[in-house]
């Protein structure tokens, strides 16, 4: 059975038993802020089982894709050393909300794995919680009396909250959980040792399969647990264990799942997939680990970029750029390739995955230009690193701590490949220096990141709060529902929510509204307005006295949010045009839009030309000219709005209804929750103000719209007409031109002169050569003060001599400056090192520093007094 087979079957079996299937959420978790990448199947489940959402069904099904990279779930380490881990997975689930519970869970489970999938039975054994005396949680016997009735007691193993008992995290929803473990050694392997003693206890063949979580209980933050008003189920089963169970593999990676990409490893480098693991065999392959990193690693990076994260310096792009480099460290370190190698696999995936995720196949083009680029500027930096480390400064033949934590932030050096390097040249590595300065890194990142969430004060039970805020700005009759004290880095942040508000939640790239609530005779500022999930939450600046308050008046900063408006309207006149002008493959990649200004990135794989953004920008206002009406459609069935020809952008989650926001259906429709204006009049006017690179193949273009523009348009009219009154000219652009010109020529002229000058040095300069012992020694303080002339004079009059050590010093603007150029020779006889000596002189003589090469290296300081003394200096070390 293929694992293509082994998908339908589960998502078929469910539906068979009245499940809707549901497609997987984005990998990335945008509206979830305790997230930063979905890591189980019931995460973007989870505001239906805190009741704050309405399921789509009471029984669902799907197969959901994880990333376990971050936080207390993160395999990346392990990934490739074993036969089990995984950063991207699949998930497959089904889920009960206050449906079905136990007995048809665990006899619908027993079915799927036994009956369709016909697993053995004798290879099958089941977990039950055992209950726990500090929470006053009893033994499951629900659980266990159900499991009776398909397996023999001596098969139902009962184990306490480390294994059986399933949190979400420090709050939330959880319960006792019901496993299904196989075990799949060998036959004369179970003959010596029964499969019950080795469930829970690491045995890489005797692993769990499915698990089922009663969801009974939430955690709150004080710890204490309390009961649930619905009973529901949370199931999970690991995609690449099933396949390996069904498929008889011996590891995860052993499956047709990975089949076409080790393929593609073997053919491009010329080594043989042999499948070994350090963990099971004793001579296994360094080669087998770093292809199960690469092929591993290529299906996170594709899956987050597909999903719209791309790789960046903050937040969750960090983390896809740090995965993808180490996937890049192992092919270029163990499988000894030197060229971009993961673009050239993402095809294979996209066409391996096109059934069941398709966004990757239909953004194909995107996510490789991404990882081509990313590839290429990474390769470019293991070279840098590999330099820096020639340029080490190595006392007692070991890396110091710091240096390899250099490497390792600075050039992706993880420290085993520092070892590898340092190894060959007979060096040590201060191990626990590295580890030291790592967690410092730690330590700091944590200590900038502290939050304490506490425990919602429910004041009604209400759930799917209502958002009124596309109609009107303010609200008389709403009502506090919950609120909390978060605290951040030791400062109170305080949460309110609403049953109806017409704030709008930060989203689509639109920041959150501001404004104020009134409650009784006293008003509350609204500082911000954020969603966590479907949960709209009003950060206020304190808690008002009377929180019970049957009414709540609201007000929304009017102003604020019609500017915003204004540039979230344009972003969508804005999108259509770059469609228009350069093309359909331009898609969104990302927005933020305020009150004072708009920033739009889109798929473009070279720089818009001037020309381009004129016409773009005179799209735009032609738009903005003619008034167009707001065609608005709510709670729109996605069906339709796809034959409407809706824009859908790839990494949104999108329901069974949709909201459809049209400007001409011509021109412009797309699928959106935010806010716009009424007619595109309302926008005044559009000026663009820069276009850059954010990353390879995305663009960035920043905008100004209304007041905004109209004071930039008034800015630069003022900036000209200054330049005009200055230059005494009417037409300024040709009269800096000149100005230009007649630089250029003066400089030539400077550095004509100053040539000359370094010439009639020369001369002079040759008679001052003394031998020091067997070396060349020529040092003097020269009256120049250009870095490029000393350095010119130096290297001239250094192959004149030979076997030469020359030192200059000089002056400029009070500053000393110390140049030190050293023949080949003696760096390489004699260890003499440039970058040393004038490190240790600057720190010495002119309360400064500098390095450089060894051959070649510069100096500067505050200090000029003592700028003899330091070219004489040098004499010591020769």
């Amino acid at each position: 059975m293929t694992s293509r087979e082994i998908r339908r079957q589960f998502l078929d079996f469910f539906a068979s038993k009245a499940h809707k299937i549901i497609p997987s959420a984005p990998i990335v978790a945008k509206s979830d802020p305790t997230l930063m990448f979905i890591n189980s199947g019931m995460a973007p489940l989870k505001d239906f089982f805190l009741g704050n959402q309405t399921p789509p069904a009471p029984r669902v099904a799907d197969t959901q894709k994880c990333l376990r990279v971050t936080g207390k779930h993160n395999d990346l380490e392990d990934v490739g050393r074993d036969g089990y881990h995984h950063t991207m997975f699949e998930m497959l689930g089904n889920w009960s909300f206050g449906d079905y519970f136990k007995k048809e869970a665990i006899e619908w489970s027993w079915e799927l794995l036994t009956e369709v999938y016909k697993l053995p039975k004798d290879r099958l054994y089941v977990s039950v919680f055992k209950g726990d005396e500090a929470e006053k949680l009893p033994f499951d016997q629900e659980a266990f009396d159900e499991w009776k009735k398909y397996v023999s007691e001596d098969r139902i193993l009962a184990f306490g909250k480390k294994d059986n008992f399933w949190e979400m995290g420090d709050q939330g929803p959880c319960g006792p959980c019901s496993e299904i473990h196989i075990d799949l050694r060998p036959d004369t392997e179970r003959a010596k040792k029964p499969g019950s003693e080795l469930v829970n206890a690491d045995d890489p063949n005797v692993i769990e399969v499915w698990n089922n979580v009663f969801m009974e209980f939430n955690r709150r933050a004080d710890g204490s647990l309390l009961e649930l008003p619905a009973k529901s189920v949370d199931t999970g089963m690991g995609f690449e264990r099933l396949v390996r169970a069904v498929q008889g593999a011996s590891s995860n990676y052993d499956t047709d799942l990975w089949k076409p990409l080790f393929e593609f490893l073997e053919n491009f480098s010329g080594i043989k997939y042999t499948g070994t693991y350090p963990e099971v065999d004793a001579k296994w392959s360094k080669t087998d680990v770093a292809m199960r990193v690469v092929a591993d690693h290529l299906r996170a990076v594709c899956f987050t970029i597909a999903d719209g994260e791309l790789p960046s310096n903050t937040g969750a792009g960090y983390v896809i750029r740090r995965i993808l480099r180490r996937a890049v460290r192992y092919y270029y370190s163990v499988l000894n390739l030197k060229e971009p190698v993961l673009y050239r696999m993402a095809p294979i995936l996209a066409e391996e995955f096109g059934d069941v995720f398709p966004e990757l196949k239909a953004q194909i083009d995107f996510v490789v230009k991404v990882i081509l680029e990313e590839e290429k500027s990474f390769l470019r930096t293991l070279e840098s690193g590999l330099n820096r480390i020639e340029g080490l400064e190595v006392r007692n033949k070991t890396i110091d701590g710091q240096q390899a934590f250099e490497l390792y932030d600075t050039y992706g050096f993880p420290i085993d490949l520092t070892r590898l390097i340092a190894a060959e040249k007979g060096w040590s590595v201060d191990e626990p220096g590295f580890e030291k300065a790592l967690q410092a890194q730690k330590d700091r990142s944590r200590k900038d990141a502290l939050k304490e969430v506490g425990d919602w004060e429910v004041l009604r039970e209400e759930s799917n709060p209502e958002f009124v805020g596309y109609d009107q700005l303010e609200l008389r009759d709403a009502h506090v529902v919950k609120y909390r004290t978060v605290m951040l880095k030791n400062k109170p942040q305080y949460q309110i929510v609403l049953n109806r508000t017409p704030f709008y939640p930060e989203g689509g790239g639109q920041v959150g509204d501001t404004g104020w609530l009134e409650f009784s005779d006293e008003k509350v500022r609204v500082l911000d307005t954020k969603k966590e999930n479907d949960l709209v939450i009003h950060i206020v600046e304190k808690l008002p006295k009377y929180m019970q308050d049957p009414t709540v008046h609201c007000h929304v900063d009017a102003r604020k949010r019609h500017l915003t408006e204004n540039n979230h309207s344009a972003t969508h006149l804005l999108h259509a045009a770059l469609r228009k002008v350069l093309g359909t493959h331009v898609q969104q990649k990302g927005s933020y839009l305020d009150e004072k200004t708009l920033r739009f990135d889109f798929a473009h794989f070279q720089k818009v030309t001037d020309e381009e953004l004129a016409e773009i920008e005179q799209i735009v206002n032609e738009k903005i000219r003619e008034n167009i009406a707001l065609e608005e459609s709510r709670n729109l069935p996605i069906e339709e709005a796809q034959k409407a020809g809706a824009m859908m952008l790839f990494g949104e989650k999108y329901g069974e209804t949709v909201r459809m926001i049209t400007f001409d259906p011509g021109y412009s429709r797309e699928l959106c929750g935010g806010c716009h204006v009424q007619q595109t009049g309302q926008i005044g006017f559009f000026k663009i103000t820069a276009e850059t690179a954010v990353a390879a193949g995305v663009r960035r273009i920043e905008a100004l719209t209304a007041e905004a523009a109209g004071e930039y348009i008034s800015t630069i009219d003022r900036e000209v007409s200054a330049i005009k009154l200055m230059l005494k000219a009417k037409e300024p652009a040709k009269a800096v031109h000149d100005l230009q010109e007649e630089n250029k020529r003066l400089q030539k002229e400077i550095e004509r002169l100053i040539q000359e000058q370094a010439n009639a040095l020369r001369d002079g300069l040759r008679n001052k050569v003394e031998q020091v012992g067997k070396v060349q020694f020529l040092g003097a303080v020269l009256p120049l003060n250009d870095a490029n002339a000393i350095k010119t004079l130096a290297f001239e009059l250094e192959r004149e001599i030979g076997n030469a050590v020359i030192v200059f010093g000089s002056v400029n603007n009070d500053k000393p400056q110390l140049t030190i150029k050293i023949s080949d020779n003696l760096v390489k006889d004699k260890s003499l090192n440039a970058g040393t000596m004038v490190r240790e002189l600057a720190q010495k003589f002119l309360k400064g520093g500098g390095g450089g090469q060894p051959f070649f290296a510069t100096a500067g300081g505050s200090d000029a007094s003592q700028l003899k003394e330091a070219v004489e200096a040098v004499k010591g070390y020769l």
